[in-house]
């Protein structure tokens, strides 16, 4: 999947606070690797993200390798 950075970021900061915590715990991640999907840098995170970032407009555009992690923020989302 191609997404923007800056959608990507928007998504992030729509979720409610503990979100990223959440969706570690029901995909059975490290919280770090969830943070750094969304464009964190916490680079002694123990899992791969899945994301290649190319420089360019409206943040750049981010190629998702897995969208599971976006799916489970999706849901949490559409439960609003």
């Amino acid at each position: 999947m191609v997404i923007t950075f800056n959608e990507l970021r928007r998504i992030k900061d729509k979720l409610p606070s503990g979100s990223s915590q959440r969706i570690a715990d029901e995909l059975g991640i490290d919280v770090e690797t969830v943070r750094n999907y969304f464009g964190g840098k916490h680079y002694d995170a123990k899992g791969n993200v899945g994301i290649h970032v190319e420089q360019g407009p409206d943040g750049g555009v981010v190629t998702l390798d897995d969208t599971t992690i976006l799916d489970a923020a999706m849901r949490i989302l559409n439960r609003q």
